[in-house]
């Protein structure tokens, strides 16, 4: 088993996306969508320099890194060093943007005073079961590893030297592979080029390939050469400048925001583009569907995995779409991927794929079906698009109806229906959190009807049952909010608490506020709740935790959800100092190609778990749009 639980760089095209690590190893592949499937559980490069062993590109004792993206591109360069013999390798990747192509560019310049006779070697192992069993097959000067399924073809321009299909992992580390097998039932093959002999001084480039191919659609004994072929001749120089132009364009299209002065910030513009060009990446271009960033943890070793599509982001994460100039992906995400997902009864499960279907799950949010009903309602804002609020009422409709029957159950106080997990998936009962996020549904449904009241004047029935619905909400939103005063206020701690039950302070309790207004940011008993946050949740380096005592992946690391929440509440009570105190906590943690994390490391200061998270960076995108229409930056 192989642990890869951070990545530093991501880059890809509408199908294809892949992480690297900070010294340029490919982590992991993804085909046909963000989030699946996922193909190489090891893909390592290294040369082997005149007598040495392997030496690795991304792991060695000698090598000195640098990595940087081309500017304004999702093409990525890391500079690598070995100090020992003196060879200089620049390592490009990107994806092509109009094939499913990714390419590795080696630029070798050697460095030293001695000739260096370089062997270049890749060992690739696919991820294996009983049902997806993964084999290796050589041909054509290419190596194949294949499944019933699909095939990953890994390629050159140049003639392979050698290859190994079984026990290549054994073979690889002394730089020397050879083997009679051309074809092995084995997960991790290996092949290697030779790259001749450099004199000092001298340079020489070199390129591999990637493509994953659909078996269903391309043979593997007869299509694929044909295939690797035509990419084979495929001009890459030009394409490289092609892909590069694309990105720049795409930037430039969607690029609105307006800094009072851009050297000051510099930090928050170069977040602000990655956010932009990282979209693209982690959006499904058929359904709609948004991952919520690349996978970290396969085994489940820390998390249930991240690689998935939660309606209850949806609020945050097309709002940021629609700032962004991406409207079109927020509407086909409630257009497409929302209907699709919705089950007859009116609710969202916890999460799914983003090609709709559903993914694992281990209990049910209802918070994620009164998401999705608030997001709709946001989305109209910014889009006025009547049509789009036709097209989703039905929708919305039948979330309310699975919303209420949840809403009468608590009223009554019959506690008959399953209880609900909290937003964190930690706690299942009766939370805030969750209440709010009804109430801003139900209030968002009660402004939808508003809108689209007037396309049905000629049917008399549609008026009658949206008026009906119109009352009942309006006495709902009444008694939600005398509920909550009464169930999530505590008397003795002057603030709002999370649950019923264990009643921490968590920044969760935000959300009564905003995005779900039941209650006034000045309010009092807001005021009291928001002191208790900062005597309780607020960490020394200014950055707040989730709640207290939260222990999630070591504990104690602020998120940059809670930060940026807590900038959005300083914002609704015109505290623009302290939001920007909360806003440049965030500014400050991003990694250096301007990713943010989940969490914080406390003491470095870096992105701590999950790099890329979407969440993150859609809540940045928010609160920055904020901070440049009140000219605070």
């Amino acid at each position: 088993m192989v642990t890869k639980y951070y990545n530093d760089a991501i880059i890809g095209n509408k199908n294809m996306t892949a992480s690297l690590s900070k010294t340029g190893e490919l982590l992991r592949v993804f085909n046909q969508a963000p989030d699946y499937k996922q193909f190489f559980e090891i893909f390592h490069t290294g040369v082997k320099i005149n007598d040495s062993a392997l030496i690795y590109l991304h792991n060695d004792v000698n090598n000195t890194y640098s990595q940087y993206y081309k500017e304004d591109t999702n093409v990525l360069v890391t500079e690598i060093l070995n100090t020992y013999f003196n060879l200089k390798i620049d390592q490009t990747d990107y994806v092509l943007t109009k094939e499913d192509v990714l390419v590795r560019n080696y630029h070798f310049k050697n460095e030293s005073n001695i000739d260096l006779d370089v062997n270049f070697l890749i060992y690739s192992k696919l991820f294996t079961n009983i049902n997806n069993d993964a084999c290796g097959y050589f041909k054509n000067d290419a190596l194949l590893q294949y499944t019933h399924d699909y095939t990953v073809c890994t390629f050159s321009k140049e003639k392979v030297k050698s290859y190994q299909i079984n026990d290549a992992e054994n073979g690889i580390t002394n730089g020397v592979i050879w083997g009679k097998d051309y074809i092995g039932m084995s997960p991790d093959s290996a092949i290697s080029y030779e790259l001749g002999t450099l004199k000092p001084g001298e340079e020489r480039s070199f390129e591999i390939y990637i493509n994953i191919s659909d078996n269903s659609k391309k043979n593997l004994l007869n299509d694929l050469d044909n295939e690797i072929e035509r990419f084979r001749k495929i001009d890459y120089k030009k394409e490289l400048e092609d892909t590069k132009k694309y990105w720049r364009k795409y930037l430039k299209d969607h690029s609105n925001l307006e800094l009072k002065d851009e050297k000051a910030n510099h930090a928050v513009r170069k977040i602000y583009n990655r956010t932009i060009l990282l979209v693209p990446l982690l959006v499904n271009n058929e359904t709609g569907g948004i991952s919520a960033g690349v996978e970290s943890d396969e085994y489940k070793t820390k998390c249930g995995r991240y690689s998935y599509c939660w309606p209850r982001d949806a609020l945050f994460v097309t709002e940021a779409l629609d700032e962004i100039g991406m409207g079109k992906d927020a509407e086909k995400f409630y257009k497409v991927f929302c209907k699709m997902t919705q089950s007859k009864n009116g609710r969202w499960e916890q999460r799914f794929y983003t090609d709709g279907r559903l993914a694992p799950c281990w209990g049910y949010q209802i918070d994620e079906t009164a998401s999705v009903v608030c997001g709709v309602y946001s989305h109209y804002e910014k889009e006025k698009n009547i049509k789009f609020l036709k097209d989703t009422l039905k929708m919305c409709e039948k979330a309310i109806e699975y919303l209420e029957k949840y809403v009468t159950d608590i009223l009554d106080e019959k506690f008959e229906l399953q209880k609900s997990y909290d937003l964190w998936e930690e706690r299942e009962g009766y939370s805030l959190y969750s209440m709010a996020s009804i109430f801003g549904a139900y209030n968002s449904m009660l402004k939808i009807i508003k809108e689209v009241k007037g396309e049905f004047t000629n049917n008399r029935l549609k008026i009658e049952a949206l008026e009906k619905t119109r009352k009942l909400l309006e006495k709902r939103v009444r008694d939600i909010k005398e509920h909550v005063l009464k169930n999530y206020y505590d008397e003795d701690k002057k603030s709002f608490v999370r649950n019923t039950d264990d009643r921490r302070i968590d920044i969760s309790i935000l959300g009564a506020v905003t995005p779900f207004n039941m209650f006034a940011p000045k309010e009092k008993k807001v005021l009291n709740t928001i002191e208790r946050m900062n005597m309780t949740i607020r960490t020394y380096t200014g950055g707040y935790i989730r709640y207290e005592g939260d222990t999630y992946n070591g504990g104690y690391n602020p998120w940059v959800i809670a930060n940026l929440w807590m900038a959005n509440y300083y914002l609704d009570a015109g505290e623009k100092k302290k939001a920007k105190e909360c806003y440049e906590f965030v500014v400050r943690s991003a990694s250096g190609h301007g990713l943010l994390g989940e969490q914080v490391d406390n003491e470095s200061m870096k992105p701590s778990w999950i790099i890329g998270l979407m969440w993150s960076h859609a809540m940045f995108i928010d609160v920055t749009a904020r901070f440049s229409k009140l000219g605070i930056i």
